[in-house]
Order: structure tokens, then C-alpha cells, then sequence
């Protein structure tokens, strides 16, 4: 398991390395650390994501999109390019991806995205869309508490769209959240490389 998904502070050493990345039509020069999830560049199931964000349903103006395990960064900051005027809420448990990604927002040049940790949310955000690459390998139970919590935050016309590979579990865990969710549609929206991705719609009252 990649210390990346349950070490606020991981134990390797920092060492930090340019990251060259096309994201949002843009090329950027970020960088990025060992010790944080797929730091060497996009992981399979972001880039499936962020390839495939015109089959989700679009944030709202002025949105307040969510990116639930940020890492380095690639889902906030293509959150924040896309939709200038949306406030971005990047959040990690890993003090070294959170430091990643200011850093990176700032190559960027971006002043939309807010990086914070899971303990430092507010407690009455709410949020309209939810883009994640979610950590399905802290185990089950974990990942169904984490999921259930962060879309608890949604308003009733959010939205969350979630990467999870097919061998993963993606579509037992859709019928799951299904089952969770009843007032909102669960479904698959777009499959590509073996990742499954899987949008929670707004409320059906």
C-alpha cells in the first residue's frame, strides 16, 4: 500500500524533482516528491478522469468543486484552470501532497485553489461537485466512511464524479452507493483502460 494513502507524514525523505505536465489544455512545470501517490505523473485512473470530464455533469458557476486526495495536485488544479471562477478545496491527509500542491497552484498561477486537511474542513462547507481519484486501497470499510462523509457535503443539486478501477471493485461499489444514497442516481457515465467512472447526481426531490 502506498504510504501516500494513510501517513500525514510520510517517512521518506523529501526530495523533490521537476514534473512536466500537459493539464486543462495547458503545459505546466510543477513539482512533485517521492512518498506521494503516482508522483512521477499522472496515474491510469486520473488521467481517465480528467480525460473524461465533458461526459460529467458540469459545475455550476461559481462553483465550489471538492478534490477529495489531492496528491500533487493534477485533479484541483485542472479543476481551478478549467473553471476560473470556481473556489477549489484540495484536501489530503499527506502534509507533503498539501505542500505539493500550493506549490504547484502557485506555478500555475492560480489564487482559486485552497488546500487544507481533512481535520481543517470547515464544518458547515458545502460543496456543488466532488472530482476524485479516490483511495480505494485504504480498505472498505475506510473508503465507504470516507466516501459517505465528503457526499454528505454535496448540496442537493451536486454532483460527484469518482474513478475506480473496474478490477477494483468499481461496480460493486456503485450499487453500494446506490443503496447508501437513495434519494440520488448513482451511475456509470464513462469506462475507458479498465476505470469505471461513477457520478452521484443532484437530489431527485
Amino acid at each position: 500500500m502506498d504510504e501516500h494513502y494513510f501517513t500525514p507524514s510520510p517517512a521518506a525523505p523529501d526530495r523533490r524533482f521537476p514534473l512536466p505536465v500537459r493539464l486543462a489544455g495547458r503545459e505546466l512545470d510543477l513539482v512533485s516528491s517521492s512518498a506521494v501517490f503516482s508522483g512521477h505523473g499522472l496515474d491510469k485512473a486520473t488521467a481517465v478522469l480528467l480525460g473524461r470530464l465533458d461526459e460529467v455533469t458540469q459545475p455550476p458557476s461559481g462553483a465550489t468543486i471538492l478534490d477529495l486526495g489531492c496528491g500533487w495536485g493534477p485533479i484541483a488544479l485542472t479543476a481551478a484552470l478549467r473553471h476560473p471562477d470556481a473556489q477549489v478545496w484540495a484536501v489530503d491527509v499527506s502534509e507533503r501532497a498539501r505542500e505539493l500542491t500550493i506549490e504547484n497552484a502557485r506555478r500555475a498561477g492560480l489564487d482559486n485553489v485552497r488546500v487544507i486537511s481533512p481535520d481543517e474542513i470547515p464544518e458547515d462547507l458545502a460543496v456543488d461537485v466532488i472530482w476524485s481519484n479516490p483511495p480505494i486501497r485504504i480498505g472498505k470499510p475506510a473508503l465507504r466512511t470516507l466516501l459517505l462523509e465528503w457526499t454528505g457535503r454535496l448540496r442537493p443539486q451536486g454532483t460527484a464524479a469518482l474513478v475506480v478501477g473496474k478490477n477494483l471493485g468499481a461496480d460493486p461499489l456503485a450499487r453500494w452507493l446506490g443503496e447508501q444514497l437513495p434519494d440520488r442516481a448513482v451511475a456509470k457515465v464513462a469506462s475507458a483502460k479498465g476505470f469505471r467512472i461513477l457520478e452521484i447526481g443532484p437530489t431527485t426531490d
